[in-house]
């Protein structure tokens, strides 16, 4: 099982670097081992986030504001948004954001596909302005340290609707998404009962897939890399309905 665990979490790292969602990947593996749903989650989000940081730091030389907002502004709301996240998941029951992982998946990935292959690109002006872009940062770091489960889609649709190269857009959603990890994974560190033997296992699966997804990041074309994003988004979006709870 623990072998089960770290291949799944090598693709989740990978999957996290190029697109995101790997959460999906390693919250069913971490269920099938055993744990409940919400210490799933909790063991998720603590084992992924040093892949996180890997991935970004591999990335950061191309990360830069976007409409008008600063990196700094943002790490600090996603920082902001993922401890309201995390104190949510530890105060309340998780169905309800259960039911809506699909729909945001759903409508990211369409907003991704429009934005990378319908879209006219004549105009250089972003279709977010710097309070919107702020504002739709701080919610998705919410759910980010409530959930996590299709983060990497939600930022992305909302970095290439603000004007972003996906390539950049990826870069940026790799921090974000390690800075409002950091709160959920400050807050979650002292919750008892975490087996942290499946942590430690996950942790360095998702540390190695994400330093080999930062570098595919840089060298792998970059409409394949949007091609790949909206396969992906379809695939989960498809899988999260037919498995949602009734």
């Amino acid at each position: 099982m623990l072998a089960l665990l770290f291949a799944a979490a090598l693709w989740a790292g990978i999957q996290n670097a190029l697109a995101g969602g790997g959460s999906f990947v390693t919250l069913p593996a971490l269920m099938l081992s055993g744990l409940d749903a919400r210490t799933a989650n909790i063991t998720s989000t603590l084992a992924l986030f040093p892949g996180q940081v890997t991935t970004g730091w591999v990335g950061r030389r191309d990360v830069s504001g976007v409409a008008g907002v600063g990196f700094k502004a943002l790490a600090l709301i996603s920082l902001a948004g993922g401890a309201v996240g995390a104190a949510l998941l530890l105060l309340t029951p998780s169905s309800f954001f259960e039911r809506m992982v699909p729909w945001l998946v759903l409508f990211a990935t369409v907003l991704f596909a429009y934005g990378s292959f319908f879209r006219k690109q004549k105009s250089s002006i972003p279709s977010l302005g710097p309070r919107a872009a702020s504002v739709v940062q701080f919610l998705i770091a919410v759910y980010g340290g409530y959930f996590g489960g299709g983060i990497g889609f939600l930022m992305l649709a909302a970095l290439t609707a603000a004007g972003l190269a996906v390539r950049s857009a990826g870069a940026i959603k790799n921090v974000l998404a390690g800075v409002m990890n950091a709160a959920a994974v400050a807050i979650f560190v002292f919750t008892p009962g975490i087996p942290w033997p499946h942590v430690a296992v996950v942790c360095v699966g998702a540390m190695l897939g994400g330093y080999a997804g930062a570098l595919l990041l840089r060298r792998v074309d970059e409409r394949l890399i949007r091609a790949f994003v909206v396969f992906l988004g379809i695939c989960l979006t498809i899988g999260l309905f037919i498995t949602q709870p009734h």
